[in-house]
């Protein structure tokens, strides 16, 4: 894709997040010849099309309709500094200006992909935005760590740099998630982090010894659940309950056969064809699966009627998830016919005891696993997704009535009442 049609959509979906403003943020690729195409100074972030991209030439030259960002002289520092990175990305998130006004940085070990994508996290004092003075400011401070590829900026938001474009996109969404996950925690309770080594098993978690499988077939209803899978997700992605560095999708097939999204794919970008087929317990061939493929597995041969399973990370369950505070969906009624009693347990369970959880999925439809996900489970895909919203929107709703007093949930009586009256198992 050309620079400025990759500059164009990644905008959009930073704008469309509620990461930017329409004046603020900018973003920018550095070509193999040094050509830099930026976002345009003074032009609406929510609706810039391709042919507002501006080019600077490696000699200086402007080439477009409009002027470059402001911003443009940190971003050419940047590249000056860090050669081998070819995309930079600036913009003032909330839950990131939050931690740049109060001159801190967030402990990415609060889930555990985030060290990984975001790696050493600098911080940059003070200076005008747009000057000489800035640019030099931040360029010093990426120069202090070789391993830093992202910098608070004091009072001003956060600038991030990548490989490609993707890499920068990936690395500015999730710590932006980092930020809200840990003030959501903090709002309810008190953060609790994983250690290094916690994450480092995490890492190698990534399942290498399936079988794998020739010669798949794929028939329409076979090719229908792919559909469904990826529609699902980018759906997930558009309402904030995914985000592109994580999350899975599996839907049952036939028997205990199934599709399952797979790992390294930003999930903005999912296709039909990157789903993968687990068939007899094997994968197949030439493609991965999954780490959490054995639980969904586990799931599905434990649990004949659950058709869909949905395992993500979403920033206000994500707030339970991290301080250890029981996430209580007796808030209002359709919150507890949806969901039950949902417990939380210890990180790494779905790994090392899939069976376990499992089985404890025969009674209710979800569960929160401790500094890591979600998992959702349904008859159908659009039920598991539902079930997923109400979860959101429940821990949503606890967290913002956190400031105005104590919860008065729902009585054990009113629950019988619900039991009897929705037929509640």
């Amino acid at each position: 894709m050309h620079p400025a049609d990759q500059i164009r959509v990644v905008i959009g979906r930073i704008y469309r997040s509620g990461m930017t403003t329409t004046s603020g943020g900018n973003i920018s690729i550095k070509d193999e010849n040094g050509d830099i195409w930026i976002t345009p100074a003074a032009v609406d972030k929510g609706s810039l099309t391709t042919k507002d991209i501006v080019c600077v030439k490696a000699d200086g030259t402007v080439v477009g309709l409009h002027r470059p960002s402001s911003e443009y002289p940190f971003h050419k520092a940047i590249y000056e500094m860090r050669p081998q990175m070819t995309a930079v990305i600036h913009a003032h998130p909330p839950a990131l200006v939050s931690f740049s006004i109060t001159k801190q940085i967030p402990n990415t070990n609060i889930i555990p992909q985030a060290k990984s994508i975001c790696g050493t996290i600098g911080f940059a004092p003070y200076d005008v935005p747009g000057s000489q003075e800035l640019g030099a400011k931040i360029a010093a401070e990426f120069q202090k760590h070789p391993d830093y590829k992202a910098v608070i900026m004091e009072n001003h938001g956060v600038v991030l740099c990548g490989e490609d474009m993707m890499d920068a996109y990936q690395r500015f969404e999730t710590l932006e998630f980092c930020a809200r996950t840990l003030i959501n925690a903090k709002i309810i309770g008190k953060p609790t982090y994983l250690t290094d080594k916690q994450i480092e098993q995490h890492e190698r978690s990534i399942p290498t010894d399936f079988p794998h499988f020739m010669n798949a077939i794929y028939p329409s209803d076979e090719r229908a659940i792919r559909d469904q899978i990826v529609t699902i997700v980018r759906r997930a992605c558009d309402q904030g309950l995914m985000i592109s560095s994580y999350g899975t999708v599996s839907v049952r097939w036939r028997g205990n056969d199934f599709l399952i999204t797979p790992p390294g794919v930003p999930r903005w970008d999912i296709e039909p064809h990157n789903i993968v087929q687990i068939k007899n317990g094997m994968v197949e061939a030439g493609k991965i699966p999954s780490r959490s493929v054995a639980l969904h597995q586990a799931i599905y041969q434990t649990n004949p009627k659950i058709n869909s399973i949905i395992l993500t990370q979403s920033p206000h369950l994500m707030g339970f998830c991290t301080s250890g505070v029981k996430f209580n969906v007796r808030t209002i009624p359709e919150s507890w016919i949806l969901l039950k009693d949902i417990p939380t347990v210890q990180f790494g369970m779905q790994y090392e005891h899939n069976e376990e959880v499992a089985g404890m999925l025969k009674t209710i439809p979800a569960i929160l696993l401790a500094n890591d996900s979600v998992i959702v489970t349904g008859d159908g895909l659009l039920q598991t997704f539902d079930r997923l919203e109400v979860a959101e929107f429940s821990a949503k709703s606890l967290i913002m009535s956190a400031s105005l007093g104590q919860l008065s949930p729902i009585s054990d009586d009113e629950v019988e009442d619900l039991r009897v009256a929705f037929h509640v198992e």
